[in-house]
């Protein structure tokens, strides 16, 4: 079997099987290509992993990447990538016309309403656990309460990532660099106004597909952090900066992106579909990963370098501070639209119940219950 095949069959089969994040997809790539395989050491299996953590996009699928450069090449990261991703991006396009065709009528809104509550406690799950793990010290306490704060007050979520990521970085440096100050504060002087421009450009519009493709392009080359920030993206881009989309549209493609298989940036394939059907299905898909695979072909020779540097390190900190931050804030926003009644508020109870009982859950678990809770209290009313 040649190499290109025997990374198309795995993959594809990966795509298929691959419920519950990126975490869950990453153990079954370790099983398979380091222990059954033995494809690479599973010391260069964890270089690569660390790689992954410096450079934007979904972690998940930029491993396949590596592993499919790593055993096969340039040609191997393409198959690898594609291979990984083609199940999810299929069932959830079908999904997304199913839904763009019946999702307003009556037996299907109950099963929604009830997803919704438990997306968001989903996402706040996320944003402890990631916490727990992202916030070390003060000045990452400081960092993200910062962020929190401008993205209250309306600044753009991707604008405060970017933000959080430099300034962070200069703010970590500047402590731990004090004679440096008057060198570097220039450098803060100078990203502040262009950040603010880049903030500008956002404008409400009519629908391009060339615009659907230049966002969705911008959010896979700024994307820190696990799935659930993406949330956020879509967020400040397509509900709040383009007004193309309704916030219980965007729940909704969170919800699809839950229960389907694989990587979670299908949910942009989801929403492509409902801003301009099957075309902007393809537009929006095609620009979410270009990045990844753009990425991962440049970086990949230079990973031992990259994970020694010190201002590598230290803006990875401070983005993933961000990110969680954002994260927080979009939860929080999208909780005040859902939970308006008792059934709602029930849902959502249940969901932190079942989270902080039931350790391993996986979230697709969560959000089928949630779908005929929602269903059955519906009902009433």
């Amino acid at each position: 079997m040649s190499k290109l095949k025997e990374i198309a069959l795995l993959f594809l089969k990966l795509g298929i099987i691959t419920f519950g994040g990126p975490a869950v997809h990453i153990a079954l790539f370790e099983d398979e290509v380091v222990t059954k395989k033995k494809w690479m050491s599973r010391q260069h299996f964890l270089d690569l992993l660390g790689a992954t953590n410096l450079i934007p996009g979904p972690n998940s699928t930029e491993m396949a990447m590596h592993c499919g450069y790593h055993h096969a090449g340039i040609p191997g990261l393409f198959v690898a990538g594609f291979c990984f991703t083609f199940p999810a991006i299929l069932i959830t396009g079908v999904l997304a016309f199913v839904y763009f065709e019946y999702g307003n009528i009556p037996d299907v809104k109950p099963f929604l309403y009830g997803i919704k509550p438990a997306v968001i406690i989903i996402i706040l799950n996320a944003v402890y656990k990631l916490g727990l793990k992202a916030v070390k010290g003060w000045k990452l306490i400081s960092i993200s309460v910062f962020i929190i704060i401008i993205s209250l007050l309306g600044v753009n979520e991707i604008i405060s990532i970017l933000l959080g990521g430099i300034v962070g970085t200069l703010f970590i440096y500047l402590t731990e660099h004090k004679n440096s100050l008057n060198s570097l504060s220039p450098l803060a002087l100078i990203f502040l106004p262009l950040a603010t421009a880049l903030f500008h450009l956002i404008e409400k519009s009519n629908v391009t597909l060339t615009k659907l493709f230049l966002t969705c392009l911008k959010i896979g080359s700024v994307w820190y952090g696990s799935g659930y920030v993406l949330v956020a993206y879509f967020d400040g881009e397509f509900v709040q900066g383009l007004n193309w989309l309704t916030r219980n549209q965007l729940l909704d493609a969170i919800a699809v992106g839950q229960i389907t298989p694989g990587p979670f940036l299908s949910s942009a394939t989801f929403i492509g579909y409902q801003i301009a059907g099957l075309a902007g299905a393809l537009t929006a898909t095609a620009g979410i990963i270009l990045p990844s695979f753009i990425f991962v072909f440049i970086l990949n020779p230079l990973i031992p370098r990259l994970r020694r540097s010190y201002f590598f390190s230290k803006f990875l900190d401070a983005v993933n501070v961000s990110a969680i931050a954002v994260m927080f804030v979009v939860a929080i926003k999208l909780g005040v639209e859902v939970l308006t009644d008792w059934q709602s508020i029930i849902i959502a109870v249940i969901s932190i119940i079942v989270f902080f009982t039931i350790k391993k859950i996986n979230a697709a678990f969560i959000i089928i219950s949630s779908a005929v809770l929602g269903y059955i209290l519906y009902l009433f009313n």
